[in-house]
């Protein structure tokens, strides 16, 4: 790997200009004069749109503007001593210190790696007043190889004293003992500020004394924090400018969430805040599905466990494609009424009319075709979603080209869901299989972007075609005419019953969610002739309402006293998240009291999807709750089963906390004045 950094690439005490957008076009034009790169306006352009999303200067006059480019060929330090210095707004003042950093559009993790270095270093005291004293371009080159690992650094000087342990009094520690807190980093170009956000939350954790824990996500990838760390942790800082990778490990932590910049300038206010966070019992949570495997260290997971947090994670990626076209297709059906789309006419409205050529419905007919056909687009991604997703659970982006291609081959040969599940797990194992090889480092840039989508599709989507698609789509053909079958029989109300069991059971887990994917997955099969999975995905979502609900009003209205103030609390809560079919909202109950609030729920689960099949009620809408009711029909008997359904499992289990082991009860009723 050649020189990050070389005296050509350094400037002295030389005016570049009277502000960033000169400085950074002239340290541009240094690094394509020394050969590093070919366009130097091109250079400019990828950084100054950086600048313009985030300022990139750094309290202790720094600035570092940086950007991946097409036009760069070798990665590059450009550094400017100004004097005097320039405002790249930082919230001290001018930065005299300006590094450019510039990598390839396509750079190896190697590369990526030793710019971050720099960005790490930019933190130490020692390497900036090192830099502000040189006399020299050279004296300026070695300092900063030292830095990044291209040249052997001068011996450490001692480590200083360990920080004292927080007291009480400094408001840091919980439960009487030192907050654990971690912490996720991330900015958009996963180079600099990243680094530099981690490693100042680490030293103002070590100087607060307490236990923190950082997870850089970079561009060359990250290491996850280990589960029983985030287990054990009070609470979370997300210091990010992009979304974190696989917020569901961090699900029911406490959080503060910010920009990436703050944890670089404010990183001591913001362990204040999570530390706060974390003795707040109404502190805002991290949202999402926090998988069983979670509570068990990566390297004693079950395989098991591993499947059942990687199909998790497809699934709660993939339904916001399907409740958002669902809600448009209901309301297509709403708009245009029930034969909106007899024999494909939305598509034909959509393709020959516009709103200064309407069909002859006129404008209820059109717009009415418009939601339809989007929410039949949108829930089109469904099994590629599903698919894409898993893959992304198993090897991170490069499994997401696969798995999405592999979800919609099996898509287009009628696998269903069951087949974009495999296909996502074949292209996730593949490339995942594939990403281990040690490549050459010439080829390491093209690993992510080009081989193993490459490999990993033609291996997952070609088992499919060759010999996993046939049998699949057999198996989803046999099952919907058994479906079929029995809607014209009673024994529709067998299938409620078992989905109202499935939807109870685990209130947001495996279970729950292997009931919703068959159901949302049936809607696309849906039509006029055929209203089987409308009265799936009724049942599904009227069981699913059930559990929160239920203890919301056993909690809040019939029995307050058999529940402590905390569970109170959470009724309040759950009526809400009840009414717009969020089965999460009864987890609090079900943990704290598993044996009893479990069956109980499962009681009216199928009370009610028995009654929502007995009276044939429909639901156009995957998701939505009470907030959806133009969807349902007929409304009467939606709300009749979710009544009754609420109120048999509201009554079971104030009767089984009543009759079986009471004094467990009593006991934690006389704890809670004590910890309070």
């Amino acid at each position: 790997m050649s020189d990050t950094i070389t005296p050509g690439l350094v400037s002295l005490d030389v005016p570049l200009g009277a502000d960033k957008a000169a400085v950074i076009r002239s340290l541009a034009a240094r690094v394509v004069a020394q050969g590093r790169a070919t366009d130097a306006e091109a250079l400019y352009a990828d950084a100054w749109a950086r600048e313009e999303k985030d300022e990139t200067g750094l309290p202790g006059g720094i600035a570092i503007p940086h950007a991946k480019s097409a036009a760069v060929t070798t990665p590059s330090l450009a550094f400017a001593r100004l004097n005097p210095g320039v405002d790249f707004g930082a919230p001290d003042g001018a930065a005299d210190l300006v590094f450019l950093i510039a990598a390839p559009a396509d750079a190896a993790e190697a590369h990526l790696a030793v710019l971050s270095k720099l960005a790490r270093s930019l933190m130490q005291e020692d390497f900036t007043s090192g830099l502000r004293a040189a006399s020299s371009d050279d004296d300026v080159v070695a300092i900063v190889q030292a830095a990044i690992g291209e040249r052997e650094a001068a011996p450490a000087a001692a480590a200083p004293a360990a920080a004292a342990a927080p007291s009480a009094a400094s408001g840091l520690v919980v439960d009487g003992r030192p907050a654990r807190v971690v912490a996720v980093t991330a900015c958009a170009t996963g180079i600099a500020h990243t680094f530099m956000a981690a490693d100042a939350l680490t030293a103002a954790g070590k100087k607060a004394g307490i236990d923190l824990v950082v997870e850089p996500q970079g561009s060359s990838g990250y290491q996850a924090l280990p589960s029983d760390v985030i287990r054990d942790a009070d609470a979370v800082i997300f210091a990010t400018d992009v979304d974190v990778r696989e917020p569901q490990r961090f699900a029911g932590k406490p959080v503060v969430r910010s920009g990436v910049k703050r944890g670089i300038e404010q990183p001591d206010q913001l362990i204040s805040e999570a530390v706060a966070a974390a003795n707040d019992p109404s502190a805002t949570r991290v949202g999402g599905e926090a998988a069983a495997a979670a509570a068990a260290p990566a390297e004693t997971m079950s395989w098991g466990a591993r499947i059942q947090r990687i199909l998790l994670t497809g699934v709660s990626y993939m339904i916001p494609f399907v409740a958002g076209g669902g809600l448009l297709i209901a309301l297509g059906f709403l708009i245009g009424g029930v034969n909106v789309n007899a024999d494909d006419a939305a598509f034909t409205v959509i393709k020959d009319n516009a709103l200064w050529a309407l069909p002859e419905g006129g404008l209820a007919q059109y717009f009415g075709s418009v939601f339809f056909v989007i929410g039949v687009t949108s829930m089109g991604f469904l099994v590629s979603a599903l698919a894409g997703y898993i893959a992304f659970a198993i090897a991170d982006r490069p499994g997401i080209a696969p798995g999405f291609v592999a979800g919609a081959i099996a898509a287009l040969m009628g696998a269903g869901f069951i087949g974009g599940i495999i296909g996502g797990l074949l292209a996730g194992y593949v490339a995942w299989w594939i990403g281990r090889f040690n490549a050459p480092r010439w080829l390491r840039g093209l690993m992510p972007v080009v081989i193993i989508p490459l490999v990993a599709s033609i291996v997952a989507s070609g088992l499919m075609i060759l010999f996993l698609g046939r049998p699949i789509a057999t198996l989803m053909v046999g099952l919907n005419d058994w479906l079929t079958g029995l809607a014209a029989t009673g024994a529709i109300i067998l299938v409620g019953v078992i989905l109202g069991l499935m939807m109870c059971f685990d209130l947001g887990g495996p279970v729950n969610k292997v009931a919703y994917a068959f159901a949302v997955a049936g809607l696309a099969s849906a039509s006029a002739e055929n209203t089987t999975p409308y009265l799936i995905m009724a049942a599904v979502m009227t069981a699913g309402m059930v559990p929160p609900l239920a203890m919301a009003l056993a909690s809040t209205v019939l029995a307050r006293n058999m529940f402590p103030p905390v569970e109170r609390e959470n009724g309040k809560a759950a009526w809400l998240l009840g009414a717009a079919f969020i089965s999460e909202g009864a987890i609090p109950f079900a943990a704290a009291d598993p044996l009893r609030v479990i069956p109980a729920m499962m009681a009216g689960g199928a009370v009610t999807g028995a009654l929502s099949m007995a009276f044939a009620v429909e639901s156009l809408a995957p998701h939505g709750g009470i907030f959806v009711l133009f969807a349902i029909n007929p409304i009467w008997g939606f709300l009749i089963a979710l009544a009754a359904g609420t109120v048999v499992s509201a009554l079971t289990v104030i009767a089984l906390k009543k009759w079986i082991a009471p004094k467990e009860l009593e006991e934690a009723e006389a704890r809670v004045p004590v910890a309070a």
